[in-house]
């Protein structure tokens, strides 16, 4: 079985609270020098696939839209254990939204050619729409099956599994199909081997451009997002502490209770 894993790369989400800016021109966080990392629901949804991969005897291919800053990600994803990555970039593909990245990653996904599964994580860990994924059967044509948490193959079939309030559905498909991924104890990412980022280091990672896909960035408008962000801004919280005072343990309870009953919360 062949797995097709889309994957994003980030800023890093645990920078320190203290460090996080927001551009309000560009609607989008600063880089500054935060290190950048795999999207947390990608880096599951490619364990995912690397689980898919031993229990068919398949492969694993990982696409990735970005400059050069993605190959350090793209080699963590060989480490792990996936068989080829592949690096898309354009000047043109700059400022696409989520309509536009399906539209380049469909692109990239038909060039690649004979495949079974495309994976894509629930959301990206720094926008959260989670758009992309469904767009991208869209553009595919096929069916999408989302926030599941793990894939069996079984009988010529897959099945998943996917959390509700209730329990887990199961939900059954014939390939191909695309499911967008979310985090399960069954589906935790591995940790790139020493050798596995050796190996990494020396694999040959392809770039496409617009021109290799056969894109049309003025015809396709992905320049042009179809997604307005009206504002985007870190809440401002005030929190005011007022001290409980008493002589005793017993003292300072009754003096909470009448604070409480006073700010009629109790």
């Amino acid at each position: 079985m062949h797995t097709i894993v889309c994957m994003k790369q980030i800023i890093d989400p645990e920078v320190p609270p203290h460090l996080f800016e927001i551009d309000p021109d560009e609607m989008k966080q600063v880089r500054g020098t935060h290190p950048l990392v795999i999207s947390a629901y990608d880096e599951v949804a490619i364990e995912v696939g690397l689980q898919l991969k031993e229990k068919t005897d398949g492969k694993v291919t990982v696409i990735t839209i970005g400059d050069e800053d993605t190959v350090e990600s793209l080699h963590q994803a060989l480490a792990m254990g996936v068989d080829h990555a592949i690096r898309v970039t354009d000047p043109a593909f700059e400022e696409a939204d989520a309509f536009g990245m399906a539209q380049i990653l469909a692109a990239a996904i038909r060039r690649v050619g004979d495949y079974d599964l495309v994976l894509c994580g629930r959301q990206a860990g720094d926008v959260e729409l989670g758009l992309v994924g469904p767009f991208l059967a869209e553009e595919l044509d096929l069916p999408c099956a989302s926030i599941i948490a793990n894939v069996e193959p079984e009988n010529g079939k897959v099945r998943m599994q996917r959390s509700v309030d209730i329990g887990y559905e199961v939900l059954e498909a014939s390939t191909p199909f695309l499911a967008t991924v979310t985090n399960d104890e069954s589906n935790v990412p591995r940790y790139a081997s020493v050798r596995g980022m050796l190996a990494a280091r020396r694999a040959e990672i392809p770039v496409w451009s617009a021109e290799d896909l056969e894109l049309d960035a003025d015809e396709l408008g992905l320049g042009a997002a179809q997604i307005t962000i009206d504002d985007l801004y870190i809440p401002e919280r005030e929190v005011e502490c007022e001290l409980i005072g008493g002589e005793t343990g017993a003292e300072k309870a009754k003096n909470l209770v009448e604070y409480l009953k006073q700010e009629k919360v109790i």
